[in-house]
């Protein structure tokens, strides 16, 4: 794929733009910009660097890759930034000295990456997710053992947001060593909920080696160690626990324990609004895409009520990015099942459009691509377009 001209970039910009109903003068400011080098790059008479569309990508609250097209490029630095990672994780109990910030905006910091997270939006992670993780260790360090249940917690959930990068970009090494510092900060923590949403995060280990009965042993576990739904968020806890039992237990073909967990996920949800909580999407409108991945997690004989999800129902815009995506990731597989590749092809493009990182590093997008070409049974041309941006074989 070729990188994109100065021009397009600028086009895309300005497109962006005008979407944010930004003036140029605005859009600078926000980007901290000189008006001028704006009017310059938006015409296309000069070029910009990373930091320079990071930074306006930032002030329009876009995927950077919607701004430059090209896919390689973001994750060519995803991975650069994985040797800085593996260097924290060397030494998490020793961290090197350094500036830390104030607890306040450690807290506004770890936020802001749960909700990088959430949009899909791994590069703007990756920029600031290992040195804010040992900013949180060097605190944690520093702070009397009386006082250091929050930082724990923090430091869990900055962990989550970097591993999720390291998961998806499939540098399984450090993903497993952020699961094993976050269980390492569990205690310290003491915090049920935090013990509930880093069983919910370590089953990414169990799918990833395939051990998808002993991921169910383990979240059976850590539900009856679960607080009871006597709150909203300590209900929510229990039922993304329940939603990832389920599908996991569809995965080890157990379709008793499946259709259990997945009844118990739908009472939960019931009871709290639609929302995220402690890192999660939970609620009725995220149990329907468990269902979807519970479908194609058992196959043929449940794929009908992907299909009837998909017919009947949408996630709404307000859900997270990185969910929604997966959604029209999951149901694109049901539909190649079921000899729907048309409309396969559809919910793929749609996955792209919602979060396009998301999108190109999910292994089942390549592959059902590279299907979709062998049964030659989509447009060739938007099809292999496709095919080249996710690096399908």
């Amino acid at each position: 794929m070729p990188p994109p001209t100065a021009l397009e970039v600028g086009r895309r910009i300005a497109h962006h733009r005008r979407i944010a109903r930004m003036t140029q003068q605005q859009l600078a400011d926000a980007a901290g910009l000189g008006a001028g080098t704006l009017r310059k790059i938006e015409r296309g008479a000069r070029g910009a660097s990373d930091a320079v569309l990071d930074a306006i990508a930032d002030a329009l609250g876009i995927d950077v890759t919607r701004l430059h097209r090209d896919p390689d490029r973001a994750a060519d630095r995803v991975h650069d930034a994985m040797p800085t990672l593996r260097a924290v994780l060397a030494c998490w109990d020793d961290p090197d000295d350094g500036p830390v910030r104030s607890l306040a905006e450690l807290r506004a910091a770890v936020a802001e990456s749960a909700a990088h997270r959430l949009g899909a939006q791994y590069l703007r992670i990756m920029r600031t997710g290992p040195g804010l993780l040992v900013e949180l260790l060097r605190t944690l360090h520093a702070t009397p053992a009386g006082g250091r249940q929050e930082l724990a917690r923090l430091a869990v959930a900055a962990c989550r947001s970097v591993d999720a990068v390291a998961y998806k970009y499939r540098a399984l090494d450090a993903s497993g060593r952020l699961l094993d510092l976050m269980r390492s900060l569990t205690p310290l923590a003491d915090d049920p909920i935090t013990n509930a949403t880093v069983a919910y995060v370590r089953t990414e280990a169990f799918f990833a080696g395939r051990a998808h009965a002993a991921g169910l042993r383990a979240l059976e576990r850590a539900i009856d160690a679960a607080l009871p739904p006597a709150s909203a968020p300590t209900a929510a806890a229990r039922a993304a626990l329940h939603m990832r039992a389920a599908v996991i237990a569809g995965r080890a073909a157990d379709h008793d324990a499946a259709t259990e967990h997945m009844r118990h996920a739908e009472e939960l949800a019931d009871r709290v609004p639609e929302g995220v909580y402690d890192g999660t999407a939970v609620g009725p409108d995220s149990v329907r895409i468990h269902e979807v991945s519970l479908a194609v997690s058992l196959g043929d004989r449940a794929l009908p009520r992907a299909l009837e999800i998909a017919r009947e129902w949408a996630p709404p815009k307000s859900m997270p990015a990185e969910r929604r995506s997966a959604f029209y990731i999951e149901l694109s597989r049901a539909q190649l099942w079921a000899g729907q590749p048309a409309d396969a092809f559809e919910s793929l493009k749609v996955a792209r459009r919602i979060a396009p990182q998301h999108a190109r590093e999910h292994r089942w997008v390549r592959e059902d691509v590279a299907t979709l070409r062998r049964l030659r049974r989509a447009d060739a041309e938007s099809l292999s377009a496709y095919a080249e941006w996710c690096g399908a074989g």
